[in-house]
């Protein structure tokens, strides 16, 4: 198969070294741009392509057959409605804009324009996912997903993350929608609402949020419980998490080093292993994903339908939250 001559539009994004390597590998990435060129010149030369500072003078660079598309969350709605323009296939990463407004424009557009777009919600498929998937259909399902300090935004370059009117919100538009569209994905309600939401600010002082707890309720009963925060130090260990499901199999407990107990219904046994809980290599095998599938419309790969659907549970927080209407303004 071909590989698709590709765009990397907002490159300074704190996940874009985790693509590199697979990119090589699978696409011809010909441009690469960001609102500060000269941060992404060293990735570039890696990836053998020209540096551009705005988004239409790169698209204008083309020919194109793919676009990832990163960067300030203020930027995307404007960024994927061009490459709609332009009948170019995308990536967007969550959350795709500042509120459900922007996901829906984006996913009209391209319907009616009849251009393929995916979203990187890498835990489908992944380890966690199919531990998890070991219960059944999830009746009650509790994730918790705590990474390192905010600062490390800074660090990277990405400051606008923790600036509310760029970022739409911290830890749990970042972090939280892997794992309600995993609960999402397998669920049996016809409708999930967001029945409570907590987000504070406390632990760090930011404008943004760095710890939140949802949950969620599903028409058919079942409940998901969802955690995330900036809560975990400064650490070579990078993050704390742990992931419960009981449905009609059974229960499945997955712990912060990956250990997985899965207890059967049937018989009451229990089974264990260890898995790979690292999120980070999700991303490689994601863009591998792409490559097979750019060609067919991405087929069976998340879609910007399942974007919309985790993002409007995640704005209904903010608007149920009480920071959100104070220290997390959506501008």
């Amino acid at each position: 198969m071909r590989r698709p001559l590709t765009a990397v539009l907002g490159a300074r994004h704190w996940h874009v070294p985790l693509y590199v390597s697979a990119w090589a590998d699978t696409h011809d990435v010909v441009l690469i741009q960001d609102e500060e060129p000269d941060q992404i010149v060293d990735i570039a030369r890696h990836l053998d392509a020209s540096v551009y500072g705005e988004v239409e003078a790169a698209l204008d660079a083309g020919p194109l057959d793919l676009a990832y598309v990163f960067g300030p969350h203020d930027r995307m709605v404007d960024t994927c409605l061009s490459l709609v323009e332009r009948g170019i296939p995308f990536v967007v990463e969550k959350p795709g804009g500042l509120g459900p407004e922007d996901v829906e424009r984006i996913r009209d557009a391209a319907a009616s324009a009849g251009v393929a777009a995916t979203v990187p919600f890498v835990q489908r498929g992944g380890p966690v996912d199919h531990a998890l998937s070991l219960a059944g259909a999830p009746t009650y399902q509790r994730s918790s997903f705590v990474a390192g300090p905010p600062e490390r935004y800074r660090e990277a370059g990405c400051s606008w993350m923790l600036q509310p009117a760029r970022s739409g919100g911290g830890c749990l538009v970042n972090l939280a929608p892997h794992f309600i569209d995993l609960f999402l994905r397998r669920s049996r309600a016809r409708r999930v609402e967001l029945v409570a939401a907590t987000l504070s600010a406390s632990l760090h002082g930011e404008g943004v949020e760095d710890h939140a707890t949802l949950v969620l309720a599903g028409d058919d009963g079942s409940e998901a419980i969802i955690e995330v925060g900036y809560a975990f130090p400064a650490s070579p260990a990078k993050r704390y998490c742990s992931f419960t499901s009981a449905g009609d199999s059974g229960y499945v407990d997955v712990g912060t080093s990956g250990e997985v107990s899965f207890t059967r219904a049937s018989d009451g046994a229990t089974e264990s292993s260890t898995i790979d809980v690292d999120s980070d290599p999700l991303y490689d095998a994601f863009v591998r994903q792409v490559a097979d599938t750019w060609a067919d419309g991405f087929a069976g790969l998340p879609a910007l339908t399942d974007l919309a659907d985790t993002m409007s549970l995640i704005w209904a927080a903010y608007q149920r939250s009480p920071i959100a209407s104070t220290e997390v303004s959506l501008g």
